[in-house]
């Protein structure tokens, strides 16, 4: 399908997913927006990790999807205002939080609308995970002088890599690939470490902290291992802070360790969507302050039409894979 066709003349151009790894590209009839509603032309949306697992099609899953179902990270420019909205106008510029933003357009109600001011302009803005990462991050209260450790570096590791240096912590980053770790220097990282050793990397970190382990531990990877590892890196006193999107299935922890270490444990997700608009308020400010540099991390483009590969890609993680971006022409 030819997208930029239908952008603008009255159609929507959204992917569908039809079955585990397949998707097509439908058109249909744009809709006009209701009362507090915005029509947004997205410039484009980053693809979650948090889609991989409907991606691979598990019993719980209905196919096909809502038309741009699964894309929740879209940006672009107002294209239409509903009756009720004083706030935004037709031509700005915004972030949204939505649910459908694999497409050329989306509906968000006004609440939901982070305007992003002329110093972004050029600059891809997925405002939800820029706001995941926020919202973290205040969480975990980093203080400076702290010792931080991440476990995981991908694109959520890599921008709490950023705002723990700029807020005077020490990071020590933790992830299962060189090129991760590599990202996690030029993010500021002080020491990295490879993660393919569970009693290696303790020792590692036993040495590094003289004893003592780190302040706060951020685990930003999802999976049992990481989680286990994170947990025993943290300092007696210190904080847990589970970032990763543990939803394959149930996990154990070290009840006794927890204890014994008198551990604060943070579950840092956010459900409530007036706390993820102000973490991407947060966000935006972050960068406009230089607190924040998200863009050497967007190591990957796609068309809509091939958010296919995009997903795949999230998954297999090629080369220098961080974050990939699908952007509508």
């Amino acid at each position: 399908m030819d997208i930029t066709n239908r952008v603008g003349s009255g159609q929507l151009a959204a992917a569908v997913v039809t079955a585990p790894g397949k998707i097509i590209v439908k058109s249909s009839p744009l809709r006009q927006p209701g009362p507090r509603e915005v029509r947004v032309r997205l410039e484009g949306c980053g693809v979650c990790a948090s889609n991989l697992t409907p991606w691979a099609g598990p019993d719980w899953m209905t196919f096909p999807t809502e038309p741009g179902g699964l894309g929740h990270e879209g940006w672009g420019r107002v294209e239409a205002v509903g009756s009720e909205v004083e706030t935004v106008t037709v031509g700005d510029r915004v972030a949204m939080l939505s649910y459908n933003a694999y497409a050329s357009h989306d509906f968000a109600p006004v609440e939901m609308i982070v305007p992003l001011p002329a110093a972004l302009d050029g600059q891809p803005f997925p405002g939800e995970p820029l706001g995941c990462a926020m919202n973290i991050f205040h969480r975990a209260e980093i203080q400076p002088g702290q010792t931080v450790a991440v476990v995981g570096i991908g694109f959520l590791g890599a921008l709490l890599t950023q705002l723990a240096v700029k807020a005077g912590a020490r990071v020590i980053a933790i992830s299962r690939r060189a090129r991760s770790l590599e990202t996690a220097t030029r993010m500021g990282a002080t020491e990295t470490i490879l993660m393919d050793d569970h009693a290696r990397i303790i020792e590692a970190v036993r040495e590094l902290t003289q004893d003592q382990f780190c302040d706060r531990v951020i685990e930003a990877v999802g999976k049992q291992w990481p989680l286990d590892l994170a947990a025993e890196l943290t300092q007696e006193r210190g904080r847990l802070i589970v970032a990763g999107y543990h939803q394959d299935g149930p996990r154990q922890v070290n009840m006794q360790m927890w204890n014994w270490r008198g551990l604060d444990v943070i579950n840092a997700h956010e459900r409530d969507p007036a706390i993820y608009v102000q973490g991407m308020r947060d966000a935006v400010d972050a960068v406009i302050a230089g607190r924040l540099h998200p863009s050497s991390l967007y190591t990957h483009r796609y068309p809509l039409n091939q958010l296919d590969r995009a997903l795949d890609d999230t998954r297999d993680r090629p080369g220098s894979f961080l974050k990939a971006l699908v952007i509508n022409p």
